[in-house]
């Protein structure tokens, strides 16, 4: 049977040529954009209204459409991103539940999926298009599929040439706890106020590009948005007591800012702390009220791929400026009271801090703002902007008394650092997140990881830790890394945790830092603005790095195979003299250092038959069969004779050598990092290269050579948990015994039905007493 092309086993160090697209005038075999590299623009001015009263919203667009390519455009495709959520789409039509038909688990399903369901048969989802026209009003014909939109052109685009799209519509925003996603309104009933979070909300041109022609893909479950760059002129009309936040930069702050808010927006940008734009005192009176009439905030983007904002009065609002480099911004965070007073401590510190270490290991953060946002989205991106999760839990009956867990902290300050991180990748490192999410997701965990390391001491990271993917890494139902976002099994594990950590460990002890860093940061200064396929990436950290990488992208993103390799045997030896006189002396100490055996031991003392009689001695009783002859010697000094002088000196050379075995039971090939302990208390680290198994992928012994009053004690594979090595109980020689503990329990009698009747009867009867 022929060998899978993609296996390590078949050949860890083929090379990637067939797995990876032939080089192009638009993408060079060097990793870099080719000289006629080209890309899409589309640019946007939107009018939209919030209706705060019913959650709706309403908005008019137009589009201006670049065509860079070389090709004649018939048609056009649009993202249509909010009918995901109608009773019909193919999302929710393929969606399954996962109910147990026997045990204790059986006939259950969590409510939260549940009410989903239920929300999905009635929730008015969709969007509902108006006018789908060209720049002169004039009717286009279209087809919606799904998510996608394909508008019919009343002439072809040509290479070179622009067009104009006019589209109006207005869809219902979904409640987000309801229904999930990531977007939508959380309602508060305490105030009875709504917060937005809005994003994927108008008609937006889908990718055109020379690796895929149309990206139109529908939007299902994992895989996010491919998206093209351009520039923005958004006015959103929403209550005039509601307070916005955008991606791009307000552009009338004299109409919807006070005079108090404008002069503390000027003191945040050079301020040491964050400023209050909006103070608790301010949010809490402004929640109370109810405005009448509206306001128009105007934002304007220059260079973005996507556009997202939030609203609400509930919004508490500070700010500081971070400038460094080519970085000049505003970091904001927006914020409801509920989210007090942990949001005020850590969100805009996060962002200022995530900016700083992205721009070291990528480029300078180029936009004006850096946004986070406390709303009813966990954790969600777009230019700009954020949607992030975690709150502080509040006592009902003292609302000021509030409280969070260690989980809660560090959640939210690592939700904000991987949530802002994405305006590096993909907001600005154009990848395509509907196809390969480790692109976006996998990559920014690695920056997010050494984000976290720099915050503090013992900052307890998840992703790119090696120990911490091993679990995963040997566990069934994976598939490779370069796998279809939506194919993907253990999502988090896949596209977020195992490429994380991959690069944690080509920077760490394949590469080393420096290489490392060097390769990264051309990669990203190569591709922002633009957009990279993995090939790209893959390519530019070899080019730049000046190390040939195949084996290790094979193995890690294009296989399931797992790290766990196994130190056998530890042979030792002393060079072979030749010499009789001394070999013959060798063995018979070899001999004499053999156990006793337990009959040896027993018959000592015994009576022997030839005791007393010499005559019975002969030449074997005077030498044993260890003895040197004169032949022996003769013959010894015939073949010394025959040897070249540095052949006589190897002879005498008096070094202990060692075979190290060595077997790779996971199938990953990896570097062999060993500890190596000797008698006179030292250590030594030693690391053989990926390569050692180049022409055996599954055993392969090495030697080593130490002076003989040098020996080797112990040896230990990975000693510092450096390679995801899923079994550490084989990285020992000689072996050692693993310290565990055993957990003592006690079976609990289970109370039976009279029992369980009885002491409900006697908690109602005291439940009633003190009532």
């Amino acid at each position: 049977m022929a060998a899978d092309p993609l296996s390590v086993a078949s050949d860890p160090f083929r090379q990637l040529d067939e797995l990876l697209p032939t080089p192009t005038v638009y993408r060079t075999a060097s990793g870099q954009p080719g000289h006629q590299y080209w890309q899409q623009q589309a640019d946007y001015r939107i009018q939209v209204t919030l209706d705060d009263a019913n959650q709706s919203l309403s908005g008019k667009e137009t589009i201006h459409y670049q065509n860079h390519s070389p090709d004649r455009l018939r048609y056009l495709w649009v993202a249509l991103d909010q009918n995901k959520f109608r009773q019909d789409s193919l999302a929710n039509r393929m969606r399954t539940v996962d109910v147990a038909r026997e045990g204790d688990q059986a006939n259950r399903i969590d409510m939260g999926s549940y009410r989903r369901a239920l929300k999905t048969q009635t929730h008015p989802a969709g969007v509902t298009l108006s006018l789908v026209a060209d720049g002169q009003g004039q009717p286009l014909p279209y087809t919606v599929v799904d998510t996608m939109m394909r508008v019919d052109l009343a002439a072809p685009l040509e290479p070179g040439q622009s067009t104009d799209l006019t589209i109006h519509w207005q869809y219902q925003i979904h409640e987000q706890k309801a229904l999930g996603g990531r977007s939508g309104y959380e309602y508060f009933e305490r105030d009875d106020n709504y917060l937005y979070e809005v994003a994927q909300w108008f008609p937006r041109m889908a990718v055109y590009s020379d690796a895929h022609g149309w990206h139109n893909k529908p939007f299902l479950r994992h895989g996010e948005f491919t998206l093209e760059f351009g520039n923005y002129d958004v006015s959103i009309t929403v209550p005039a007591d509601h307070i916005v936040s955008a991606t791009g930069q307000l552009t009338n702050p004299q109409q919807v800012l006070t005079e108090t808010q404008r002069q503390r927006l000027q003191r945040a940008k050079t301020a040491d702390k964050p400023i209050k734009i909006i103070t608790l005192d301010e949010a809490l009176a402004n929640e109370k009220r109810r405005a009448t009439a509206n306001k128009t905030w105007r934002f304007k983007a220059e260079n973005v791929r996507d556009f997202a904002w939030a609203s609400s009065r509930k919004f508490l609002w500070d700010a500081q400026g971070f400038k460094q480099g080519g970085t000049d911004t505003l970091a904001m965070s927006f914020y409801p009271e509920e989210a007090t007073p942990l949001w005020d401590q850590y969100s805009t510190a996060a962002i200022i801090h995530t900016l700083g270490v992205y721009n070291r290991y990528s480029f300078d953060y180029p936009y004006p703002v850096a946004i986070s946002v406390n709303g009813p989205v966990g954790g969600m991106e777009y230019p700009m902007i954020s949607f992030n999760g975690p709150r502080p839990e509040i006592n009902k009956e003292d609302r000021s008394d509030r409280t969070w867990s260690r989980r809660t902290k560090y959640g939210l300050i690592t939700v904000i650092i991987h949530e802002v991180g994405h305006n590096y990748f993909p907001m600005i490192v154009n990848s395509d997140e509907r196809q390969w999410t480790w692109m976006d997701e996998g990559i920014n965990t690695f920056v997010q990881y050494l984000a976290e390391q720099s915050w503090e001491a013992d900052y307890p990271s998840k992703g790119g830790e090696p120990r911490h993917i091993t679990g995963y890494m040997k566990s069934d139902g994976q598939v490779p890394i370069m796998s279809n976002s939506e194919s993907i099994l253990q999502f988090g594990n896949n596209a977020y945790s195992k490429p994380a950590t991959a690069l944690n460990i080509l920077r760490e002890t394949i590469l080393g830092r420096d290489l490392f860093d060097f390769a990264f940061r051309e990669y990203a200064e190569r591709w922002k603005f633009k957009r990279p396929m993995p090939a790209d990436f893959f390519r530019t950290m070899e080019d730049a790095s000046g190390v040939d990488l195949d084996w290790f992208w094979r193995g890690w993103f294009y296989t399931t195979d797992h790290v766990d390799i196994s130190i056998d045997d530890v042979r030792q030896f002393s060079v072979n003299t030749q010499d009789p006189d001394i070999e013959s002396q060798w063995q018979r100490q070899q001999e004499q250092d053999k156990p006793e055996t337990i009959t040896d031991r027993r018959n000592q003392g015994m009576s022997r038959f030839t005791d007393g009689k010499p005559e019975l001695f002969d030449f074997y009783n005077e030498h044993d069969k260890f003895t040197a002859t004169n032949a022996d010697r003769n013959t010894y000094r015939e073949d010394l004779d025959k040897l070249e002088p540095f052949e006589r000196e190897l002879l005498k050379d008096d070094h202990t050598v060692y075979l190290l075995d060595f077997s790779n039971r996971g199938g990953l090939v990896m570097p062999i990092l060993l500890e190596l302990s000797y008698d006179d208390g030292s250590r030594e680290h030693l690391t053989l290269p990926a390569e050692i198994w180049v022409k055996n992928a599954s055993q392969v012994t090495s030697m080593l050579i130490r002076p003989k009053d040098k020996q080797l004690t112990q040896v230990v594979v990975d000693p510092h948990w450096q390679t995801a090595d899923v079994d550490t109980s084989n990285n020992h020689f000689p072996r050692q015994i693993q310290p565990s503990r055993l957990q003592l329990f006690k079976e609990k009698k289970k109370k039976n039905m009279m029992q369980k009747h009885r002491e409900a009867l006697k908690g109602a009867t005291e439940d009633k007493g003190h009532s």
